[in-house]
Protein backbone atom coordinates (compact mmCIF):
# COMPACT_ATOMS: atom_id res chain seq x y z
CA UNK A 1 0.00 0.00 0.00
CA UNK A 2 1.35 3.61 -0.83
CA UNK A 3 2.60 5.14 1.96
CA UNK A 4 3.46 2.24 3.91
CA UNK A 5 -0.19 2.07 5.25
CA UNK A 6 -0.84 -1.56 5.15
CA UNK A 7 0.15 -1.59 8.80
CA UNK A 8 -2.86 1.01 9.47
CA UNK A 9 -5.05 -0.15 7.23
CA UNK A 10 -6.68 -3.77 6.55
CA UNK A 11 -7.45 -4.58 2.87
CA UNK A 12 -10.44 -7.14 2.50
CA UNK A 13 -10.88 -8.25 -0.59
CA UNK A 14 -14.55 -8.72 -2.21
CA UNK A 15 -16.44 -10.52 -4.74
CA UNK A 16 -17.66 -8.34 -6.99
CA UNK A 17 -20.10 -10.97 -9.02
CA UNK A 18 -20.89 -12.37 -5.52
CA UNK A 19 -20.68 -9.15 -2.80
CA UNK A 20 -21.56 -10.48 0.72
CA UNK A 21 -24.60 -9.40 2.71
CA UNK A 22 -22.61 -7.28 5.41
CA UNK A 23 -21.11 -5.47 3.10
CA UNK A 24 -23.94 -3.60 1.65
CA UNK A 25 -25.50 -3.75 5.54
CA UNK A 26 -22.89 -2.92 7.85
CA UNK A 27 -20.06 -1.11 5.71
CA UNK A 28 -21.09 1.10 2.22
CA UNK A 29 -24.92 0.85 1.78
CA UNK A 30 -24.46 1.87 -2.31
CA UNK A 31 -22.67 -1.65 -2.50
CA UNK A 32 -19.63 0.09 -4.52
CA UNK A 33 -15.96 -0.47 -4.06
CA UNK A 34 -13.44 0.65 -3.15
CA UNK A 35 -15.08 1.76 0.60
CA UNK A 36 -13.12 2.80 3.51
CA UNK A 37 -13.85 2.80 7.35
CA UNK A 38 -12.07 4.70 9.41
CA UNK A 39 -12.20 6.47 12.65
CA UNK A 40 -16.28 5.66 12.80
CA UNK A 41 -16.48 6.90 8.93
CA UNK A 42 -17.21 5.51 5.62
CA UNK A 43 -16.57 6.62 2.37
CA UNK A 44 -17.20 4.87 -0.99
CA UNK A 45 -16.11 7.25 -3.98
CA UNK A 46 -12.73 6.30 -5.10
CA UNK A 47 -11.45 9.64 -5.53
CA UNK A 48 -13.00 10.61 -1.86
CA UNK A 49 -10.60 7.82 -0.18
CA UNK A 50 -7.60 9.29 -1.94
CA UNK A 51 -8.16 12.60 -0.92
CA UNK A 52 -9.40 11.12 2.53
CA UNK A 53 -5.94 8.79 3.13
CA UNK A 54 -3.69 11.80 1.87
CA UNK A 55 -5.28 13.79 4.24
CA UNK A 56 -5.53 11.49 7.23
CA UNK A 57 -2.34 9.45 6.92
CA UNK A 58 1.60 10.67 6.78
CA UNK A 59 3.41 10.07 3.81
CA UNK A 60 4.31 11.05 0.26
CA UNK A 61 1.23 13.71 -0.87
CA UNK A 62 -0.26 12.22 -3.66
CA UNK A 63 -2.02 16.07 -4.07
CA UNK A 64 0.36 18.76 -5.89
CA UNK A 65 1.21 22.03 -4.71
CA UNK A 66 2.37 23.81 -7.96
CA UNK A 67 -0.35 25.62 -8.69
CA UNK A 68 0.35 24.39 -12.54
CA UNK A 69 -0.18 20.82 -11.73
CA UNK A 70 -3.03 21.50 -9.30
CA UNK A 71 -5.00 23.15 -12.01
CA UNK A 72 -3.83 20.37 -14.74
CA UNK A 73 -4.79 17.49 -12.48
CA UNK A 74 -7.79 18.73 -11.82
CA UNK A 75 -9.14 18.91 -15.79
CA UNK A 76 -7.39 15.53 -15.90
CA UNK A 77 -9.76 14.33 -13.16
CA UNK A 78 -12.82 15.90 -14.98
CA UNK A 79 -11.75 13.91 -17.92
CA UNK A 80 -11.82 10.53 -16.23
CA UNK A 81 -15.75 9.66 -16.70
CA UNK A 82 -15.25 10.65 -20.47
CA UNK A 83 -12.20 8.87 -20.77
CA UNK A 84 -14.22 5.73 -19.42
CA UNK A 85 -17.12 6.58 -21.33
CA UNK A 86 -15.46 6.51 -24.44
CA UNK A 87 -13.26 2.87 -23.60
CA UNK A 88 -16.36 1.18 -22.91
CA UNK A 89 -18.16 2.41 -25.69
CA UNK A 90 -15.37 1.51 -28.29
CA UNK A 91 -16.39 -1.78 -27.58
CA UNK A 92 -19.76 -1.50 -29.47
CA UNK A 93 -17.88 -0.60 -32.75
CA UNK A 94 -14.26 -0.44 -34.35
CA UNK A 95 -12.72 -0.86 -30.95
CA UNK A 96 -9.20 0.06 -31.40
CA UNK A 97 -9.88 2.69 -33.89
CA UNK A 98 -12.59 4.42 -31.51
CA UNK A 99 -10.38 4.28 -28.51
CA UNK A 100 -7.58 5.27 -30.49
CA UNK A 101 -8.26 9.23 -29.03
CA UNK A 102 -8.92 8.52 -25.63
CA UNK A 103 -5.36 6.44 -25.29
CA UNK A 104 -3.85 9.58 -27.44
CA UNK A 105 -5.37 11.84 -24.36
CA UNK A 106 -2.99 10.33 -22.25
CA UNK A 107 -0.21 10.21 -24.25
CA UNK A 108 -0.34 13.84 -24.82
CA UNK A 109 -1.41 15.05 -21.21
CA UNK A 110 2.08 12.55 -20.19
CA UNK A 111 4.20 15.48 -22.40
CA UNK A 112 2.78 18.62 -20.03
CA UNK A 113 5.87 17.97 -17.24
CA UNK A 114 9.06 17.06 -18.09
CA UNK A 115 10.52 15.95 -14.04
CA UNK A 116 8.94 12.80 -14.21
CA UNK A 117 7.32 9.70 -16.05
CA UNK A 118 3.75 10.28 -14.59
CA UNK A 119 0.69 12.83 -15.56
CA UNK A 120 1.81 15.33 -12.95
CA UNK A 121 5.44 14.86 -13.15
CA UNK A 122 5.57 12.99 -10.06
CA UNK A 123 3.03 9.71 -8.82
CA UNK A 124 0.09 11.78 -7.84
CA UNK A 125 -4.15 11.44 -6.97
CA UNK A 126 -4.29 12.07 -11.39
CA UNK A 127 -2.22 8.37 -12.03
CA UNK A 128 -4.04 6.53 -9.46
CA UNK A 129 -7.80 7.59 -10.94
CA UNK A 130 -6.46 6.57 -14.67
CA UNK A 131 -4.34 3.42 -14.04
CA UNK A 132 -7.15 0.37 -13.59
CA UNK A 133 -8.80 1.54 -16.33
CA UNK A 134 -5.68 1.94 -18.38
CA UNK A 135 -4.70 -1.45 -17.22
CA UNK A 136 -7.90 -3.26 -18.14
CA UNK A 137 -8.29 -1.97 -21.31
CA UNK A 138 -4.72 -2.85 -22.11
CA UNK A 139 -5.38 -6.45 -21.64
CA UNK A 140 -8.21 -6.73 -22.83
CA UNK A 141 -7.27 -4.74 -26.35
CA UNK A 142 -4.03 -7.08 -26.53
CA UNK A 143 -6.18 -10.05 -26.34
CA UNK A 144 -9.13 -9.75 -27.77
CA UNK A 145 -8.46 -7.59 -30.43
CA UNK A 146 -5.12 -8.21 -30.82
CA UNK A 147 -3.38 -4.59 -30.55
CA UNK A 148 -0.95 -3.13 -28.07
CA UNK A 149 -2.02 0.17 -26.74
CA UNK A 150 1.48 1.94 -26.06
CA UNK A 151 2.47 1.04 -29.72
CA UNK A 152 3.39 4.29 -31.07
CA UNK A 153 3.04 6.12 -28.02
CA UNK A 154 5.95 6.13 -25.79
CA UNK A 155 4.91 8.33 -22.94
CA UNK A 156 2.43 5.65 -22.44
CA UNK A 157 4.42 2.72 -22.22
CA UNK A 158 7.13 4.34 -19.89
CA UNK A 159 4.26 5.66 -17.63
CA UNK A 160 2.73 1.99 -16.98
CA UNK A 161 6.09 0.60 -16.89
CA UNK A 162 6.80 2.69 -14.32
CA UNK A 163 4.19 2.53 -12.17
CA UNK A 164 4.30 -1.64 -12.47
CA UNK A 165 8.09 -0.75 -10.67
CA UNK A 166 5.32 0.80 -7.73
CA UNK A 167 4.59 -2.17 -5.14
CA UNK A 168 1.55 -0.42 -4.03
CA UNK A 169 0.21 -0.51 -7.36
CA UNK A 170 1.05 -3.74 -8.74
CA UNK A 171 0.23 -5.70 -5.69
CA UNK A 172 -3.54 -4.40 -6.14
CA UNK A 173 -3.82 -5.46 -10.26
CA UNK A 174 -6.09 -8.26 -11.18
CA UNK A 175 -5.80 -11.19 -12.42
CA UNK A 176 -5.78 -10.49 -16.27
CA UNK A 177 -7.69 -13.82 -16.94
CA UNK A 178 -10.52 -12.78 -14.98
CA UNK A 179 -10.59 -9.25 -16.63
CA UNK A 180 -10.64 -11.06 -20.15
CA UNK A 181 -13.78 -13.00 -18.96
CA UNK A 182 -15.97 -10.26 -17.42
CA UNK A 183 -15.18 -8.39 -21.06
CA UNK A 184 -16.14 -11.71 -22.50
CA UNK A 185 -19.36 -12.04 -20.52
CA UNK A 186 -20.40 -8.18 -20.53
CA UNK A 187 -19.22 -6.29 -23.44
CA UNK A 188 -18.43 -8.98 -26.37
CA UNK A 189 -21.80 -10.53 -28.49
CA UNK A 190 -23.01 -13.98 -27.46
CA UNK A 191 -21.22 -16.64 -30.00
Amino acid sequence: MHNGLQDKIKLVPIDLQDRPAWYKEKVYPENKVPALEHNGKILGESLDLIKYVDASFEGTPLFPTDPAKKEFGEQLISHVNTFTRDLFLSLKGDAVQEASSAFEYLENALGKFDDGPFLLGELSFVDIAYIPFVERFQIVFAELFKHDIIEGRPKLATWIKELNKIDAYTETKVDPQEVIDLFKERFLPKQ
